[in-house]
This record gives C-alpha cells, sequence and structure tokens, in this order.
C-alpha cells in the first residue's frame, strides 16, 4: 500500500497530481552566498594590497635582503585572507553576540602586553609569536571596539545628555587609557574617532557630540602634563616646523621633501633618491606615502587615493543599505577607520597633520594591521551579502 492510503492510490490512477510550489522551492540558506559578494569592495581591497606590495619591495630595496619582508607580508597576508574569509562567512551577529568576552579578551591582550611585551623603539606594544612574528593587541582593540560598541548601542534609544553617553565612554575609555600607556596617541585617536562616529550614527545628538568635544579640548591642558617628551615636540613641531629641523622636525621636512621632489609623474619605482639613500625614518610602515609620492609622483599618490575612495565608497554604501541598525553600526565603524588613518596618515606626511604613527591601510608594512583591516573587510563583506539576500 503507498503511503497516504486508498485515496493517494486513486489519484494516482486518474487524477492529475497536484503538486506543491513549495516541495519545489530552493531549500532556505540562513548562511551568506557568496554569489552576492560586492565584487567592488573585493577587487579594490586586492587593489590596495597590490600596491602595497609593490611600494613595500621599493621602500625596503636599500635594507638589507628586501626579501624578508616581502615574505614576511605573504604571510600577513594569508592569515589576513583567512580571517576575511572566516569573519565573511560567520558574520557580525555571531561575532556581537560574543561582545563581552572579546571585550575581554583584548584587555587580557592589552594588559599582557605590559607584562611580557617586547620593547621596541621605546614602546612596549607587541607580543612575540615566534615564527609569525609580533602580534601587536592594539590593532585587534580597534575591531573589537566596533563589534562591542555596536551591539552596546543597538536596541537602545541614543542617549540625549552628556551623562546619557557616560556608560560608552567607559567602554572606549578604558581601551584607549590601555593603548596609550604603552605609548600609542596613535592608535588611541583611532579608537576615539572610530567611537566619535558610531555614536553619530546611532543617532545621539550633535549638541552631545559637541559638549564632548568641548571637554576634550577644557581637558587638554591636563593631558599636556601627560604627555611624553616626544609627543611633546612632535606637537610643537607641527605648529612651527623649523624650531628643530634635524631633530623632532627631521622626518616631516624629510617626507615633505619626498612628496614634493616626485612631481607629476615621480621619479620611477626604485629610483627615489630620499628613499634609497634612507633620508626618511620609518619608509616602509608610517611614512610609505613619501615612497608613493618620491617615486610615482602626483599621479600615483591620486590613483592610491582614488582606490581609498572607492573603497570607502563601497564601505559607505554597504552601511546605508544594512539590513538592520547593528550592520549599519559595524560597517559605520570600519568606514570611520579607514577614513581616518587615510586622512591623518597621508596629512602627517605632507606636513597638515601632527605625526602621531598611525599606518597607511593596507600598505603599510604591519601583519597585526593588515590582518585587522582584513577582518573588518570581511564584516563589510556579510553585511553587504546580508542585505542583497533580503531582497531576494
Amino acid at each position: 500500500m503507498t503511503p497516504g492510503g486508498p485515496r493517494a492510490g486513486a489519484e494516482g490512477r486518474g487524477a492529475p497530481r497536484a503538486v506543491s510550489t513549495l516541495a519545489l522551492a530552493p531549500p532556505v540558506r540562513d548562511g551568506p552566498r557568496w554569489r552576492d559578494l560586492d565584487l567592488v569592495l573585493v577587487a579594490t581591497t586586492a587593489a590596495l594590497i597590490a600596491f602595497g606590495f609593490v611600494v613595500l619591495a621599493s621602500a625596503t630595496a636599500g635594507a638589507g635582503d628586501p626579501r624578508t619582508y616581502l615574505r614576511a607580508r605573504a604571510l600577513h597576508l594569508g592569515l589576513g585572507v583567512v580571517a576575511l574569509a572566516l569573519t565573511a562567512r560567520v558574520g557580525y551577529h555571531r561575532l556581537c553576540a560574543l561582545w563581552r568576552w572579546l571585550y575581554l579578551l583584548t584587555l587580557a591582550l592589552l594588559v599582557a602586553v605590559m607584562v611580557v611585551g617586547d620593547v621596541r623603539l621605546g614602546a612596549q606594544r607587541w607580543i612575540n609569536l615566534g615564527p609569525l612574528g609580533a602580534f601587536q593587541p592594539s590593532e585587534l582593540a580597534k575591531v573589537t571596539l566596533i563589534l562591542t560598541l555596536a551591539r552596546h548601542l543597538d536596541g537602545r534609544r541614543p542617549p540625549e545628555t552628556l551623562w546619557g553617553v557616560a556608560p560608552y565612554l567607559l567602554h572606549v575609555g578604558i581601551l584607549v587609557l590601555l593603548i596609550v600607556q604603552q605609548p600609542d596617541m596613535g592608535t588611541g585617536m583611532v579608537l576615539v574617532a572610530i567611537a566619535a562616529g558610531m555614536l553619530f550614527l546611532a543617532g545621539v545628538r550633535l549638541r552631545v557630540l559637541a559638549g564632548l568635544a568641548g571637554l576634550g579640548l577644557m581637558g587638554f591642558p591636563f593631558l599636556w602634563s601627560f604627555l611624553h617628551d616626544y609627543q611633546r615636540r612632535r606637537l610643537l613641531v607641527f605648529l612651527n616646523p623649523d624650531i628643530d629641523p634635524l631633530g623632532a622636525g627631521y622626518a616631516l621636512n624629510q617626507a615633505k621633501i619626498a612628496v614634493g621632489s616626485g612631481q607629476l609623474w615621480g621619479k620611477g619605482l626604485f629610483a627615489g633618491t630620499q628613499n634609497l639613500l634612507r633620508f626618511i625614518p620609518e619608509q616602509h610602515t608610517d611614512f610609505i606615502f613619501t615612497v608613493v609620492g618620491e617615486e610615482l609622483g602626483f599621479v600615483g599618490a591620486a590613483v592610491l587615493l582614488a582606490l581609498f575612495l572607492v573603497w570607502l565608497w563601497r564601505a559607505l554604501a554597504i552601511a546605508a543599505a544594512a539590513p538592520d541598525r547593528l550592520g549599519r553600526l559595524v560597517a559605520g565603524g570600519v568606514a570611520v577607520m579607514v577614513l581616518f588613518h587615510v586622512v591623518v596618515n597621508v596629512g602627517m606626511t605632507v606636513g597638515l597633520m601632527p605625526i602621531t604613527g598611525i599606518p597607511l591601510p593596507f600598505l603599510s608594512y604591519g601583519g597585526s594591521a593588515l590582518l585587522s583591516l582584513c577582518t573588518a573587510t570581511g564584516l563589510l563583506l556579510n553585511i553587504g551579502m546580508g542585505r542583497r539576500r533580503l531582497l531576494r
């Protein structure tokens, strides 16, 4: 006997069979579909990383065996691609659900740096991981802040007073204090910028944000007393570059000479005299934009900045079309992070910003920074895929 008894058997002999449309429908999938990837964002990210490889090869040409840097960069990129794929697959909802654990893990790593961290150039920011190199927990703190603050803000009414913002300031302030004491003022500023941008996206009124900015300016004299001597000199040199041209102002003056000497088309790859003669300190990390300006000229710098504009356009488009408020906050936080990095890094290279040690995204040498950026890009791709799935 067939399932369903005599009635089913009668239908099978004469009457046409009624086929449910649900039986023909494809199975519902909750996960992201890779065909929904934002290909413009993927291609732009790949172009920025490739651009960085070429410029890094030139920036390290006179520093021993440059293949050492390129091999390390390839290892960092491999880890970054894995992180990108994982965050794009796992998604921001699941990661934000772990926000307390992520926050505590980041705090533990920042405290561990104070105990077992390597000291380089007067700063204690890295944990040695042996063959994998050195890990910088403050880079992880940027992504952690985006995920945890988004979860903290989601589902709550925007605070309308300075007192109402206090819990979020505490959320950010603990991370900033641990990072600034390393000392790493640049990364601390990045976290403050991310938090300000996310509070704005969450709907906090401008008068509240203006009040916070006013309190920050009023507290600057107090902050000045806690700055290190080299940090004070950098700020003074920014206001008057001629007060110490061979000391605190040396890097800034050499960077401006390098960028200006490139003129329209540049001197050519591996042909920059400021670069090859090592006039610029940290030219493969914080000052890598000087290599672009000197060797590729205005045209090369414009192409690079255009790539960043496309990347930011896709990040903001994904934020604007995010399927929910949590996704909008996460995507907005990522966009603010990269925008702040680009503006401050390029600005300090040409003398429009104080020197703060903020790297140029996807180009500056540094495994932790590249891993953080790839993780953030994976989050953007996941949010974008979620939106396209809802539109079907």
